[in-house]
């Protein structure tokens, strides 16, 4: 490669770094329009400014990793982050459910990947308050219990007094939750004030709760706290769990079970 050809895409991956701060996001074809390349470069760099930039690589480009603690995804972005990794822990939180368990759902993509997989077992019901997932389990040999209320658009979570009063007649023996954060001193958190509330109902109905988040969620605290780490039976996760966190959830006697 040449100094001049080095130089020129030094210069666009600086652009579209300069894009992606301004605008949260950049998509590949959003690159190719502006700076005029292939999509094999665009995703080229793309790759390389994921290894030494705060980005996150989707399945058509990338966001800002700080974009994260600004505001609250719709499920059809936040489905195409990290989607391997999601995969691989819903794989584990199932291997955790046995034939004859009632297993709680919140919404959130890594439940919704879990719910994928469940509808191939029997024996097992599921509570949920997330409307997409009761839909993925519609017409399989799960017998589902919907929590009712207002649905949130960009969870497609329901919450709110209808529902809780419900979930307060339950028995959950397994609750998984999906969150936005999770940290030493702000416990397991999400964005939305509604489906905080709606998971602290559903804990409180459980025996046991589990927290499911991939590596982008460690080390983060978004606005509402669902529970402290001390409330949580076990952690799951794609990556090893190091520092102040693992600390505090040895602390906690929180079990940490990783992909890994």
């Amino acid at each position: 490669m040449t100094d001049h050809s080095a130089s020129k895409g030094q210069r666009r991956r600086e652009a579209i770094m300069q894009h992606l701060r301004q605008h949260g996001r950049i998509t590949i074809q959003e690159i190719v329009e502006l700076f005029q390349c292939s999509e094999a470069t665009a995703r080229r760099d793309l790759d390389q400014l994921g290894k030494s930039q705060p980005i996150i690589r989707t399945m058509g480009g990338a966001l800002h990793e700080g974009l994260g603690t600004l505001r609250e995804l719709p499920f059809s972005e936040k489905e195409r982050l990290s989607i391997l990794e999601k995969e691989r822990v819903a794989q584990l939180a199932s291997s955790l459910i046995n034939e004859g368990d009632i297993v709680g759902l919140s919404g959130g993509t890594t439940n919704f990947l879990l719910a994928k997989i469940l509808k191939q077992r029997k024996g097992i019901t599921v509570v949920t308050n997330a409307v997409n997932i009761a839909m993925e389990l519609a017409g399989s040999s799960i017998q589902v219990v919907v929590a009712g209320g207002i649905m949130r658009h960009n969870s497609y979570e329901l919450c709110g007094p209808l529902g809780e009063g419900m979930v307060a007649q339950l028995h959950i023996a397994k609750m998984f939750i999906g969150v936005d954060g999770i940290s030493a001193t702000g416990g397991i958190s999400s964005y939305s004030e509604q489906e905080a509330h709606t998971a602290k109902a559903l804990m409180k109905r459980s025996q046991a709760t589990f927290a499911l988040f991939d590596h982008t969620k460690i080390d983060r605290t978004s606005l509402f706290t669902i529970a402290h780490l001390s409330e949580l039976h076990a952690v799951l996760t794609d990556t090893a769990v190091k520092g102040e966190l693992a600390a505090a959830l040895t602390a906690n006697k929180v079990r940490i079970y990783t992909t890994d």
